[in-house]
């Protein structure tokens, strides 16, 4: 991204900011410290999409589609890489799965694209218009957030565009769900048929566009159109039809929420994920009335309550501490904007109140690690550090006062 090929004509990027593109790119975020489409030339831009494509469906599905492409045989090795990289169980079906995937995101982005094109070939001449529309497409479906319209402006001159805004969320609700979701909706066609976990996804992402919708519509004076989109944008997505240095604290702070609870597992977005979420409530639920955590007649087991918690309170820590530095090298500005930055860093979303090109180095290096942290998944981190076999070694019990 530092190449003089990459950038346009007077344009010189620095390495750090260089790098900070790359990560949000790859770890799909959308936090920008410089602008895309004023910085980079064609070339440029067709980098940042590949990033973005290749972070949005994992290193492992892009390398078996290159095998696939160049009919080459995807060794026992390589199964076993993909098979932990999609959290999966088995490694039964596992080719025809990634298959399923690349194909599904090519018709979702190629949707997108058609969509997007009908609505920008009115202000571009046909060829600019057709690369804005698969840049969007990819990142949208993504859930990266970045646009090449040029002067940081987003999506702000189509905040009234009613085709390029339901185009936008649809791809980012599809992106969100996860494909392994996606696959059994198209498959099974029956809420009373899918499993536990697509219920849960699809409840929880009804419910959490509802009340966003609803909350950000009575804090902020815009339209329903406008609250619906920035609902959608929040849980990872990071495009933006408003200016966010405008909104209310109330409303940063609804928006601060949808951030960090995210998308779904195996989706394209970040943040703590709304099965844990659900995990979390119904787990308190439970034990406020003294009964099993289940939901939908199903028991939910007892160590995947133990991950929601673990996940969730890493999830904090790690926001709680870099908000703290942030705040103490970043004087200059509110509470309520460092939190916010930290958060849509952390949840992978790329909404900012219109700091983040302003930030120091160091500031930018927290936010590039932070990115790092929330794409990689709390997930990951508790697996490395809790997850371990349990010692033989056994305590007497002794009770504790909580509460």
């Amino acid at each position: 991204m530092t190449i003089p090929i990459s950038a346009n004509n007077n344009v010189n990027v620095s390495f750090l900011d260089a790098l900070f593109s790359a990560t949000s790119a790859v770890c799909v975020t959308g936090l920008a410290v410089i602008d895309i489409g004023d910085s980079f030339n064609i070339f440029g831009r067709t980098v940042m999409a590949l990033l973005i494509q290749v972070g949005g469906l994992g290193f492992a599905s892009v390398g078996v589609g290159f095998f696939l492409l160049t009919r080459k045989k995807v060794s026992f090795k390589d199964r076993l890489l993909i098979k932990e990289a999609l959290n999966l169980n088995s490694l039964k079906g596992i080719i025809k799965l990634v298959k399923s995937i690349l194909i599904m995101t090519l018709c979702f982005e190629g949707i997108g694209t058609v969509l997007s094109f009908i609505v920008f070939s009115k202000d571009y001449p046909p060829l600019k218009a057709l690369g804005i529309s698969v840049f969007h497409a990819v990142s949208s479906f993504n859930n990266a957030g970045f646009d090449i319209l040029g002067n940081f402006q987003n999506l702000i001159p189509y905040a009234n565009n009613v085709l390029l805004n339901l185009t936008t969320c649809g791809l980012i609700i599809f992106g969100g769900l996860g494909f392994f979701v996606i696959k059994e909706i198209i498959q099974k066609r029956s809420f009373k048929k899918f499993s536990l976990h697509t219920k849960i996804v699809i409840t929880m992402t009804i419910g959490l566009l509802s009340i966003g919708t609803i909350l950000i519509k009575y804090t902020e004076d815009i339209s329903w159109l406008g609250a619906f989109f920035f609902s959608t944008s929040a849980r990872t997505a990071g495009f933006t039809t408003h200016a966010m240095g405008t909104f209310t604290n109330a409303t940063l702070f609804v928006i601060i929420m949808l951030m960090f609870i995210g998308a779904s597992p195996g989706s394209t977005g970040g943040g703590i994920k709304t099965t844990t979420t659900f995990t979390l409530f119904q787990s308190a639920y439970s034990i406020a009335t003294n009964k099993h955590c289940s939901a939908f007649k199903r028991k939910i087991p007892n160590d995947v309550v133990m991950k929601a918690f673990v996940i969730t309170l890493l999830a904090g820590v790690v926001v709680c501490v870099d908000t703290l530095l942030l705040s103490s090298i970043e004087p200059d500005y509110t509470f309520m904007q460092i939190l916010f930055e930290v958060v849509s860093a952390f949840g992978t979303v790329g909404l900012s109140t219109g700091i983040t090109p302003e930030l120091s180095e160091a500031s930018k290096i927290i936010l590039i690690l932070t990115m790092f942290i929330g794409r990689l998944g709390p997930l990951t981190i508790a697996t490395i550090w809790s997850f371990k076999p349990m010692s033989s070694v056994s305590y007497s019990e002794e009770t504790i006062t909580i509460g």
